[in-house]
């Protein structure tokens, strides 16, 4: 190697295995075995040999030393496949309930999803947090401090979701009547939520099991988990709805002890996994990482809160429209999942991508990881836009065959269809900036554009009526993915990497 080339060498070893020296992409096997797994330091300042580290973690080095636009596709598609395998078990269970219970059951689930939309940003606080500083320990070479780090998360997660479970079941009866819901809409969602709840704990659990896997940058491991309870859920769902075989007929409460079930098998088998793999560690938990975790996750965490919480007012607006409405904006959020989704799962890859370049010091890669990444969730939006705009009526059909629950969620989905590629991009930057740790300016934004919604649409209802909430909706949407691509542009985000 000849001192002019400054070409660095990179060792990557487990033990007893090849030793793997990769130049630049080209990789040569050494037959050399490595005794542990200790990372380990050479450096020559005379031959302009950089740097050699022997370490057990070749997908991070993958993460900081591949072509960007291919990494991204590679740790994206599982994660999408992921999110979107959660996806088409909450649209089977809103076909199977909005079917066979009706739209007043429809209704009743859309409200709880409100409170079910809070319960979960709760639980991304560890999840966020955790993605930001795992990624960032793996990306600078220290696998087992990350997976200390993934351990402390899981116990804060679990003790938080415990928590959240108490005083869910406490307030109850207030939840639903925060929202001016009709009595029969309010007895059915307390089913349903009840339900719900007792499953939060090892439910919280799992968000800590996922961001564990991601933050190292394994996609594909919560893929297979979650292909695993999904593929239950879808057995369990109408055998716990309608009563099949020696089963009890449980109604709507049956959907949501059929996902309580899985997501406690789920949390089980990725601790298991983690585990065999060495990518998670108990011990003492620290005040400091607790603290780290929870400054990065909260702001985020409050977004969706807030969100969940203004939605939450905002259905005053909609329910005196009656039990369609609500039922209605069930359907257009269902159908909106599907890109909600698969941009999660990209956001999910690139907040992974986005800590572990800033932990390598490769800056410039990764700020061009959220513009690619958004390039990438721009497909979907379009597709799914013209699908709305075209067969709207046909989408809102699959889930109730009432003709004014159609009707009105057919114009929802409509006037939606023009705000879907603000959506990916608000999601994908989102998570990029809370890969960078960078999560105070995104969630004073968002939570101010999605608060407005509740003054304009009062009086946008009194107004143009239920079409005029739509469009509220809608507009703020937009404006949410135009400030969020201001935010990443600005480079903030740079400025607060040095503190995770």
């Amino acid at each position: 190697m000849s001192t002019s080339s400054r070409l660095s060498a990179l060792v990557w070893a487990r033990p007893s295995s090849p030793v793997i020296i990769a130049f630049g992409h080209c990789p040569i096997d050494w037959a050399m075995p490595v005794p542990d797994k200790r990372s380990v330091l050479l450096e020559s300042h005379e031959e302009g040999v950089t740097s050699i580290t022997v370490t057990g973690e070749w997908e991070g080095t993958r993460l900081v030393r591949q072509p960007l636009a291919r990494t991204i596709l590679r740790l994206g598609l599982p994660a999408v496949a992921s999110t979107l395998l959660m996806t088409l078990f909450f649209t089977v269970d809103m076909l199977w309930i909005g079917r066979f219970l009706g739209p007043v059951a429809l209704a009743a689930t859309t409200a709880s999803v409100f409170w079910i939309w809070l319960i979960i940003s709760i639980a991304e606080l560890v999840s966020i947090g955790l993605t930001s500083l795992a990624a960032r320990r793996h990306g600078e070479r220290n696998p087992a401090e990350a997976a200390r780090v993934v351990g402390e998360a899981m116990v804060y997660s679990i003790v938080l979701g415990c928590a959240v479970a108490l005083f869910g079941t406490l307030m109850l009866d207030h939840l639903f009547s925060a929202m001016n819901v009709e009595p029969a809409i309010t007895a059915l969602g307390r089913r349903y939520l009840g339900a719900y709840l007792l499953g939060a704990p090892l439910f919280f659990g799992f968000f800590a099991v996922d961001a564990g896997f991601r933050a190292s940058g394994d996609t594909r491991t919560p893929l297979a988990i979650l292909s695993v309870s999904i593929a239950l859920s879808m057995i369990l769902d109408p055998i716990l709805i309608l009563g099949l075989g020696p089963a009890p007929k449980l109604g709507i409460e049956g959907a949501a002890i059929a996902t309580a079930i899985t997501r406690t098998l789920a949390f089980a088998l990725g601790v298991v996994v983690l585990h065999k793999r060495k990518m998670v560690s108990f011990g003492r938990v620290r005040a400091a990482t607790i603290g780290a975790i929870t400054r990065v996750g909260l702001p985020t965490a409050m977004t969706g809160v807030m969100f969940s919480l203004i939605y939450i007012v905002l259905t005053r607006s909609i329910a005196p429209f009656g039990t369609e409405a609500l039922a209605a904006l069930g359907i257009g959020h269902r159908v909106e999942s599907w890109l909600y989704t698969i941009s999660l799962g990209f956001g999910a890859a690139v907040a992974a991508i986005v800590g572990q370049n800033l932990g390598a010091g490769e800056v410039r890669r990764a700020e061009n990881s959220g513009w690619i990444t958004v390039g990438y969730v721009m497909v979907p939006a379009v597709i799914l836009s013209v699908l709305e705009l075209a067969v709207a009526q046909d989408f809102a059909a699959v889930f109730t065959s009432d003709p004014m629950t159609q009707a009105m969620g057919a114009e929802y989905l409509r006037i939606s269809a023009l705000s879907n590629m603000f959506l990916g991009a608000e999601i994908v930057l989102e998570a990029a900036l809370g890969g960078a740790g960078t999560t105070l300016p995104p969630m004073l934004t968002s939570t101010s554009l999605t608060a407005v919604r509740v003054p304009l649409a009062i009086w946008a209802a009194a107004q143009f009526g239920l079409v005029g909430v739509w469009w509220v909706i809608v507009l703020t949407a937009a404006a949410r993915g135009i400030a969020m691509a201001l935010i990443w542009k600005s480079g903030l985000w740079k400025r607060n990497a040095a503190f995770v």
